[in-house]
């Protein structure tokens, strides 16, 4: 039998690289994803559930929505995230509210709403998407840390907290990751992504930066029965690479 054979799981960002990667790797063990993105047409799904997440009425309302189109809701993982780059002088008070509202906001209410739907089930697991940037900051990324950091706290609390009705809390920590967002940035920095992404990979021990899959691999597995004594966990995935 597969690892979530009937599951509901609802996954946040699910255009993006890692999103996708996550959306595929559930599907592809027998669950049931709601996919949510601005526009997650690319996305094979099972249902789609799209809008802004910097929207609080649609962070609200996102997991009643996807547990009344699966007719349930077990899994949620809030993998969306955004992030701009350059020192706090040069920060933007849009930059702000465009990286605390998707990145902290939209979690924070995602979670508000779904635990009591995972409660009246009996249970379930939610997947955060911190950053090991959000656990060891580095530089240059003052706002895009800050809000990594709070979802690392968040879900040590939320780990603490629910853990009683059998909600396990847990989060990703990812350092680099061969996504559109990492070769974006290069584009910005008039760097050549091919070869800046070919010299980060040089930067890493275990000899590349992370493909989504690898990320996702983690994802499924804090969401699975074996991570079961697993709440309020922040595991890192950088491989053996620290950030700097």
């Amino acid at each position: 039998m597969k690892r979530f054979e009937g599951r509901k799981v609802l996954v946040t960002g699910a255009s993006g690289g890692i999103g996708k990667a996550v959306v595929a790797g559930f599907r592809g063990e027998g669950a049931i994803v709601a996919a949510s993105d601005l526009d997650s047409a690319i996305v094979e799904a099972d249902k789609h559930i799209d809008g802004d997440l910097r929207d609080g009425t649609f962070a609200d309302s996102l997991p009643g929505w996807a547990s009344m189109l699966m007719d349930g809701l077990d899994i949620v993982v809030n993998n969306a995230g955004v992030i701009t780059r350059g020192g706090i002088c040069d920060a933007t008070d849009a930059d702000y509210q465009l990286i605390m509202g998707v990145n902290v906001e939209a979690p924070f209410r995602i979670c508000r709403a779904a635990i009591p739907l995972l409660a009246r089930r009996g249970g379930g697991a939610i997947v955060n998407m911190s950053s090991c940037w959000g656990v060891h900051p580095g530089a240059n990324h003052p706002i895009y840390v800050m809000s990594k950091a709070a979802i690392a706290s968040l879900t040590q609390c939320l780990g603490t907290d629910h853990a009683h009705q059998g909600i396990r809390v847990n989060a990703v920590c990812p350092n680099e990751v061969n996504t559109p967002m990492l070769r974006s940035g290069f584009s910005i920095r008039g760097l050549d992504p091919d070869k800046a992404l070919a010299e980060l990979d040089a930067s890493v021990p275990l000899g590349h930066v992370a493909e989504p899959e690898e990320i996702a691999d983690v994802v499924l597995f804090l969401a699975s029965d074996a991570a079961r004594y697993l709440c309020g966990t922040l595991v890192e995935v950088n491989g053996g690479k620290p950030v700097g």
